[in-house]
């Protein structure tokens, strides 16, 4: 993760051009990280990485982190495109690019890499998984283009940014579009919310766990009740 906001600052300054010589290398680099020879920084960091991240990963997460760095790269060279010439695009287009940009796609599958397991294909691309997929990287990148908004304005570079696309799209001024775009965001923390707030529910009663719910929520182990006479 620190790596890519390393990367995005390192890209800011960089033409289309260099930003394409990077991604044939990058994807080179994670394609065959021990033969892959090159002097280039972002190069030499992909092979450290991923030639010690393919020891432990399963086939099918170590395909689904290429796929979405190389989605990544393809991305950024579009956003440094548009910045060049200047150009905002529509609220939907931004929000389908935005979501390669934000690595969190990669993120996903390095999920899969802690935790030690290979979701099968037919799993990791079910359009129920994909959706929360996307509205948990939408909620990520949204959140923070609200919060780097003030460092880019800076630098004079907000074309690439939510705030500035709601801004174009809906007339409205700063503050009107910061507001409409934490509208989503707090929508997507509330049913994150709602998913742990089940779990706590049931522990902080006794309705299913009784006076072990402590004991239960440390050990993980479920005493079965007796069952009652029919």
């Amino acid at each position: 993760m620190n790596w890519t906001f390393i990367l995005d600052d390192y890209l800011d300054d960089c033409s289309v051009d260099v930003v394409r010589e990077m991604h044939e290398c990058c994807i080179s680099a994670l394609r065959d990280p021990i033969n892959f020879q090159t002097e280039n920084l972002a190069g030499k960091i992909c092979k450290s990485f991923f030639s010690r991240f393919t020891e432990t990963a399963g086939p099918g997460c170590t395909e689904r982190f290429i796929h979405a760095f190389d989605l990544m790269l393809i991305a950024v060279t579009k956003e440094v495109d548009n910045r060049a010439k200047g150009l905002i695009p529509d609220l939907k287009s931004y929000t389908v690019l935005r979501r390669d940009v934000s690595s969190c796609k990669a993120c996903f599958a390095l999920f899969e890499y802690t935790a030690q397991i290979n979701l099968p294909d037919e799993v990791a691309s079910h359009p129920v998984i994909m959706a929360m997929e996307d509205a948990a990287n939408d909620y990520a990148s949204w959140c923070n283009d609200i919060c780097s908004y003030n460092k880019e304005q800076s630098c004079n570079d907000t074309n690439t940014n939510v705030i500035a696309v709601v801004m174009r799209e809906q007339g409205l001024d700063l503050q009107g579009a910061v507001d409409y775009s934490g509208q989503l965001s707090i929508y997507i923390q509330g049913m994150q919310d709602l998913i742990v707030t089940t779990l706590h529910w049931s522990f902080n009663s006794v309705r299913y766990f009784g006076k072990d719910e402590l004991n239960v929520k440390r050990d993980r182990f479920i005493k079965l009740l007796p069952k009652r006479p029919l």
